[in-house]
């Protein structure tokens, strides 16, 4: 099997058991009466099923991202490059005052 495959197996699976940590948690902290809601209804095992299964998509999928992400690391630091500004040159500019008492003029089209 290749290692990509491997790798994104390995991960949705660590994403879908955060995923049951969470929804754990939720139900255990009884998070806006969650678990009494669950657990006095006759579909209280689907709707927990529905909320796992949705968040260990979720997790998943941010599990497998940040994997790959972090794969990208160089350890090396950049390579250089075409830099963005090759040199900043300051440049000067004449500034004159207008003269005292001197109405400001606007400009209209």
């Amino acid at each position: 099997m290749p290692a990509l495959i491997k790798l994104y197996i390995r991960n949705v699976l660590l994403g879908f058991a955060i995923a049951a940590a969470f929804v754990g948690m939720l139900l255990w902290f009884d998070v806006m009466n969650l678990w009494s809601l669950v657990s006095n209804s006759e579909v209280g095992l689907i709707a927990v099923f529905i909320l796992w299964f949705m968040n260990g998509i979720v997790f998943a999928g941010v599990q497998f991202g940040f994997a790959i992400m972090s794969m990208a690391e160089d350890q090396n630091g950049p390579r250089g490059g075409t830099p963005i500004a090759h040199e900043l040159k300051p440049v000067r500019v004449r500034a004159e005052a207008a003269p005292q008492g001197a109405k400001r003029q606007l400009h209209r089209k």
